[in-house]
Formats: structure tokens, sequence, C-alpha cells
């Protein structure tokens, strides 16, 4: 198996690799919020409209930039300085030098081995379009990271 992403930057990486590292938890796409105070993350159990909760995995990745104004473009300076990723991002380990988890596609050989796990929002979340946004901070969780 081709290690890239033990041996490349994020710089050197093709648009391919660079993509390639998700594992598809989409713990990204939950709604979160920042504590007024600490500055700390909570994340809600709500995930964007455009998530497919049957796959974890975004309905029509090409436009969300356009049709979720809050989504953004991870780019490897973004993944290095961005402290809302999730503790098990693989971006984000990867940045920080660790190690990815057993279940990450890349160790396991195994694209679903995030769902199968566990270790993604799978079964866990409801969409933004099922919820109040007035409700929204009674839907953080403490399971996430």
């Amino acid at each position: 198996m081709n290690d890239f992403w033990r041996t490349k930057s994020f710089e050197e990486m093709s648009y391919e690799e660079w993509e390639s590292i998700c594992d598809g938890c989409a713990k990204c796409c939950l709604i979160k919020f920042r504590e007024t105070g600490s500055g700390g993350i909570r994340y809600t159990n709500v995930a964007c409209k455009l998530l497919d909760l049957s796959t974890c995995r975004c309905k029509d990745y090409e436009h969300r930039l356009s049709k979720v104004p809050e989504c953004i473009k991870l780019t490897p300076e973004f993944a290095r300085q961005i402290d809302w990723l999730p503790k098990t991002c693989a971006y984000r380990l990867i940045a920080e030098g660790k190690e990815l988890p057993w279940w990450h596609p890349f160790r396991s050989g195994d694209p679903s081995s995030t769902l199968k796990s566990g270790a993604s929002v799978f079964g866990k979340v409801i969409s933004e379009d099922e919820v109040d946004d007035n409700d929204l901070e009674d839907m953080i969780v403490d399971w996430f990271d």
C-alpha cells in the first residue's frame, strides 16, 4: 500500500490524495458552538442538511460551499489551524504527526471501516432540516470525541 500520507506534506499531495484522507466520519459536518469565555467547542447531534445520514457523505460535495455558506473548503493551512476539527480527524492527526486510528480506511483496507467501527456519526445524528434553530443548544452532546 502507498503510505503517501506518511511521506508527503499536504502541499505535495495530489488533489485525489488530499481528498482521500477523509475517513468519512462526518463529525466535521455537525453543527457546533464556541463557548463564550473558554472558547471551547461544543458539538451537537445535528448534521448539515447536505449530509447523507446513511452514508455519512455529502449529498452535493461539489456544490456544498455555495449551498451551505458555513461549510469550509479544508486546505492544508486550515487543517493545521482549525481547532474544531475532531481529535480523530485524519487531517488533524496527520498535521500533528500522529498515526491514523486502526479504523481509518488507509489502515484497515476497508472503505467502510469508519462506519462499521462506530467512529462515524452514523445512527447518532439527525439532519438540521428536522430541528428548529432555537432548539440547537439543547442538542449538545458529550459523546463526540
